[in-house]
């Protein structure tokens, strides 16, 4: 009951929100025109700065130059949404800026997966060898807050306030009840020994198969761990002692534990805080903070050299066709840019950067032949980043050389097909019958209405069998590999970045940055170079008319609104946004 309350209550103020939001943006629209003739205004900044991070929100791989990206469609107010790439070229370029002083986190929890927490982590310690300071103040910590501010100097909590530390868990919703009452059933075919395959579980179980939960209880150890050595290099507390603390949950009832703990430095108020940020600036009146967006703005990347090593971002579910890039992944559209890289003289490598859980696996085949068509005439190097998963895989197998992060979630190497058969729902539920005129035994093959015959089940059977199978064979070409091996580390398993370079599945640990510098030396390329990020983003009033009537912020405003309760939402949609044979992750992992 509860549950149907929030759906409803979520819809009814979403569509008066949209009602609103349209006119709201029928004013940005006129506004933006009548400012459009004027020359971007570039922050000012001022001498002994602190670059401000605040990092609350679900940070994108690339800043989206979209034009209503950063409002918040349930308050209408302006929100930061910089992505991982702009994040990384400042802290990189206040290293070396006379202006700044210093960085200042102000974190409470950053909804984002461990991947990109790590980047951001690892690129702020490289920037403390500039001798400047990197403070962190937090009324409260999560877990994925507190991680990055472990690497700070001096970390401070709100004497109130508290320090989540109790471990990761992935918790996974299954439907097979909610279907059974409503008299759906999901025909399910998966390869023979797919059994790691667990993305379609949730559709005929009601709990964990022991292989998923072996693969996930493994997983989950892997990037603990990870985040508990970075914690516990920074912070001079054993990893066997932060589980302890974890175990007890000894930091949810007094923030004075965790300073006696040496988990922070200080318990203080903001005030305090900011009298603290004064004195490292040397200022006796205002703090010169400037934020992630505005710091952008202050310097500009101007280089004239000829050559390049183009940057493609592949980012999201992998579909079939052309559809938003700047959301997901769409075979048509990617293609496309593959092949203006590969054309283009003036870039000598390709390095693609991969975000994501897989999807069709017809589009991650016709992708992975462009990235083919391109790797035999310039290098192409792969940097994966939170997910490069089943159809992520698939696109990044036969790279000559992979990059990924410790935390990064890859493998997957399985395919699976999902046919609902919605007859019972149809006729006995809602009273609907069907009745069908054909040429073909056949002809009426994929409807919803009856259920799958043994022998297109069978036909079925064998498509996913030979999908797994020009899978696990594209993987063995790729990685140097007998298919039989990759077999036995397929059957749909998921790795972390730190165990699939054990298996052969990645090459080297590393970041965005290190693909990059990599792709340089093997194309012979020195100094002389220039990074440009593709797919090139539309022009301005381009996007304006675009997001006039695009689904986006529809998704956005039911996200903010909806809270936990999206996810279940979300989860009934892939019922029918998932069919046919797939390529894709089963689960997404952030630390809460």
């Amino acid at each position: 009951m509860k549950f149907s309350k929030v759906l409803l209550a979520a819809f009814l103020g979403t569509l008066i929100a949209l009602v609103i939001n349209f006119f709201v943006k029928v004013g940005f629209f006129a506004a933006l025109i009548s400012s459009s003739s004027n020359t971007e205004e570039v922050a000012k900044l001022k001498p002994n700065s602190v670059l401000y991070m605040k990092l609350d929100y679900e940070i994108p791989d690339r800043t989206a130059d979209h034009p209503f990206s950063s409002i918040n469609f349930r308050t209408m107010e302006t929100v930061e949404s910089v992505g991982l790439n702009e994040i990384l070229r400042n802290i990189e370029f206040a290293k070396t800026d006379s202006y700044i002083k210093g960085i200042y986190l102000e974190l409470s929890t950053i909804p984002t997966s461990t991947a990109t927490l790590q980047e951001i982590r690892a690129k702020l310690a490289d920037f403390k060898e500039s001798g400047k300071f990197i403070v962190c103040y937090g009324e409260n910590f999560s877990q994925s807050a507190y991680y990055v501010a472990s690497v700070a100097d001096k970390i401070y909590l709100n004497p109130e306030g508290v320090l989540d530390l109790h471990g990761m868990a992935s918790q996974i919703t299954f439907y097979k009840n909610l279907l059974d009452k409503l008299d759906i059933e999901m025909q399910i075919v998966r390869g023979p020994n797919n059994r790691f395959k667990s993305a379609v579980e949730p559709y005929f179980l009601d709990k964990m198969s022991e292989a998923n939960r072996e693969q996930m209880e493994k997983l989950l150890g892997t990037v603990w761990g990870e985040i508990l050595k970075d914690i516990s290099e920074s912070r001079g507390l054993s990893v066997e002692k932060l589980n302890e603390i974890a175990d007890q949950l000894e930091l949810l009832t007094d923030a004075q534990k965790a300073l006696d703990y040496g988990l922070v430095d200080q318990l203080y108020y903001k005030d305090q805080m900011l009298d603290e940020l004064r004195s490292l600036t040397g200022s006796n009146s205002k703090i010169n903070a400037i934020g992630n967006a505005n710091y952008a703005k202050t310097y500009k990347v101007r280089n004239v050299a000829k050559n390049e090593v183009a940057v493609i971002y592949a980012s999201g579910q992998i579909f079939d066709g052309k559809g938003n890039e700047e959301q997901d992944i769409y075979s048509e559209n990617l293609s496309k840019t593959i092949r203006k890289a590969r054309e283009d003289k003036d870039v000598k490598a390709v390095v693609l950067r991969v975000n994501s859980p897989g999807g069709s696996a017809v589009a991650s085949a016709i992708i992975g032949r462009e990235l083919d068509l391109t790797k035999a005439v310039k290098p192409v190097i792969v940097s994966m980043g939170n997910y490069a998963a089943s159809g992520g895989y698939w696109i990044s197998a036969k790279a000559d050389y992979i990059f990924a992060d410790p935390t990064t979630l890859t493998g997957s190497i399985g395919v699976f097909g999902t046919f609902p058969n919605m007859k019972g729902f149809l006729n006995d539920k809602i009273g609907l019958t069907f009745d069908v005129a054909k040429t073909n035994e056949n002809a009426d093959f994929g409807t919803i209405t009856q259920p799958l015959t043994e022998f297109q089940y069978a036909k079925l059977q064998d498509n996913v069998v030979k999908t797994y199978d020009d899978f696990t064979k594209r993987v063995a070409e790729g990685r140097g590999l007998r298919q039989t091996y990759v077999d036995s580390i397929g059957q749909g398993r998921v790795w972390a970045g730190a165990d699939a370079i054990e298996i052969g599945l990645v090459d080297q640990l590393g970041d965005l940055e290190d693909a990059i510098a990599y792709a340089v030396e093997k194309a012979g390329l020195g100094t002389d170079y220039k990074v440009t990020e593709m797919p090139e983003q539309k022009d301005f009033f381009t996007r304006i008319m675009e997001s006039m009537n695009n689904t986006d912020e529809i998704d956005a405003a039911m996200k903010q609104r909806m809270g936990v309760y999206y996810d279940y939402l979300q989860g009934l949609e892939n019922l029918q946004k998932h069919t046919g044979i797939q390529a894709r992750l089963p689960f997404d992992m952030i630390i809460e």
